[in-house]
């Protein structure tokens, strides 16, 4: 699937606002320690990402009724569903200069992912977190995400690079009382 960029202004890829706050002293720290720990930007962002699968559960698989949106409520708070998950990574990724767009998949409702560029490509990534069935990996050679639409099924991959979080999904996630009232309000299509 060829990938397209919502926006050839690499540098909206980069870009701070309110949901990839990148700034944020909880973000910052956060950034600071993988970075310590690491010898180059690919090393890193392979260190967020397994941090972000590995650290914070996906709230459905945790049981945990709280809805994050922000990249700074999900690392304070370590929680957040797929969306919120690739919130924080965006931001712990943005935050070191690594450009890092969202984008997305359609299943029951729309699945939440991001893609970072290395070598003038870009490259999807899941952080969902793993669980049995789910084996999603850091990788620039080729796809690991958590799941394979099926065409046959009505799911797809959608080929857009979002420098922000899609407002469909924004919406939804702002919106929710809590985790079982979000599954109502996530779009099933973009």
């Amino acid at each position: 699937m060829e990938l397209i960029q919502e926006t050839s202004d690499l540098s909206a890829y980069l870009a701070a606002d309110e949901v990839v706050d990148h700034r944020h002293p909880v973000v910052r720290a956060a950034a600071v320690r993988l970075a310590s720990q690491v010898a180059d930007s690919y090393a890193y962002a392979q260190a967020a990402f397994e941090f972000m699968r590995d650290t914070i559960p996906h709230s459905q698989d945790s049981g945990d009724l709280r809805v994050t949106w922000r990249a700074s409520d999900v690392l304070e708070l370590g929680t957040g569903i797929c969306h919120a998950k690739s919130h924080a990574l965006a931001a712990l990724l943005r935050a070191e200069d690594i450009p890092t767009a969202f984008c997305y998949q359609k299943f029951d409702v729309v699945h939440g992912l991001v893609a970072v560029r290395f070598h003038g490509a870009w490259h999807r990534q899941d952080p969902r977190g793993n669980k049995p069935g789910v084996d999603a990996r850091f990788s620039l050679d080729g796809e690991r995400l958590a799941f394979a639409p099926d065409p046959e099924s009505n799911e797809l991959d959608y080929p857009v690079l979002y420098a922000e979080p899609h407002p469909a999904v924004l919406s939804a996630l702002r919106a929710a009382r809590d985790r079982p009232h979000l599954w109502e309000l996530l779009p099933t299509a973009l």
